[in-house]
C-alpha cells in the first residue's frame, strides 16, 4: 500500500492530508452527536417535573445547561420562566439556533473534503499526464515503462482522491440528516416545557363577579 501511494507522486500529499482531517472530523462526530449525549433519555419529563415544583436554584440550572444540548436549551428557559411566553419562546429560538449551530461543528469541513477530494484526484490525474508526455517528447515512445509510470500515476491520484471524497459525502449527509432528527425531537421537549410553564397563566380561572342582590319589596 505504501508503494502505491508513493507511486502517485507528491500530488497524493494533499489527498493523504485531506482524508486524515477528514478521518479526526468524523470520529469526533461519531462521539459527539451519540443520542444519550445529545438527548439524555427521559431528561425532558425530569425537567418539567422540575418546573411544576418550582424547586430550582442557579446551580441547578447550570448543571442542566452544561449537561448536553438538550439540557442547554431547556435550562434557558427555565431561566426567565417567570416571564410571559413570547419571552420564553424568544430565548428558546435563541437558544435553539446556537444549540444547532454547535452540533454542525466541523460539518462544512466535511463537505468541502468532500468535494475538493475529486478535484485533488483530478490535479494528480493532470500532473501525471504531463509527465507521462514531457517523458515520452524527451525519450521518445520506444520505452513502454516511461508511459506506464505517468499513466499509473494519475490513475492512482484519481483512485485517491474518490476514495476519500465517496465516504466523506456519504457521512457529511448522514451527520447532517442526524443533527435536523436531533433538532425536531429538541424542538418538541421545548415546546412541551413551554406549554407547562405558561399553563398556569393561560388557564388561570377569572375572578367570579359578584352577584347583585334583589332589592327587597
Amino acid at each position: 500500500m505504501l508503494e502505491i501511494l508513493m507511486a502517485g507522486g507528491w500530488a497524493m500529499a494533499p489527498i493523504l492530508f485531506c482524508s486524515a482531517i477528514a478521518l479526526a472530523i468524523v470520529l469526533e462526530r461519531f462521539w459527539s452527536l451519540r443520542r444519550a449525549s445529545v438527548l439524555p433519555p427521559g431528561l425532558g419529563g425530569e425537567v418539567r417535573e422540575w418546573a411544576r415544583s418550582g424547586k430550582l436554584d442557579p446551580q441547578h440550572l447550570d448543571a442542566l445547561a452544561n449537561g448536553s444540548p438538550l439540557g442547554e436549551l431547556l435550562a434557558s428557559a427555565l431561566a426567565v420562566r417567570d416571564r410571559s411566553r413570547e419571552i420564553i419562546k424568544e430565548r428558546l429560538e435563541d437558544t435553539g439556533r446556537h444549540v444547532a449551530h454547535r452540533m454542525e461543528r466541523y460539518l462544512n469541513t466535511l463537505g468541502t473534503i468532500a468535494l475538493i477530494g475529486p478535484l485533488l484526484g483530478l490535479f494528480g490525474t493532470v500532473i501525471g499526464l504531463i509527465r507521462m508526455f514531457l517523458d515520452v517528447m524527451k525519450g521518445g515512445v520506444g520505452d513502454p515503462m516511461k508511459m506506464a509510470g505517468g499513466i499509473g500515476e494519475a490513475l492512482i491520484c484519481t483512485a485517491s482522491g474518490l476514495v476519500v471524497a465517496i465516504p466523506a459525502y456519504v457521512l457529511h449527509r448522514y451527520f447532517r440528516s442526524r443533527v435536523t432528527g436531533y433538532c425536531v425531537e429538541m424542538e418538541k421537549e421545548a415546546i412541551a416545557l413551554l406549554d407547562d410553564l405558561t399553563m398556569g397563566a393561560a388557564t388561570a380561572p377569572a375572578a367570579p363577579r359578584a352577584r347583585r342582590t334583589p332589592a327587597a319589596g
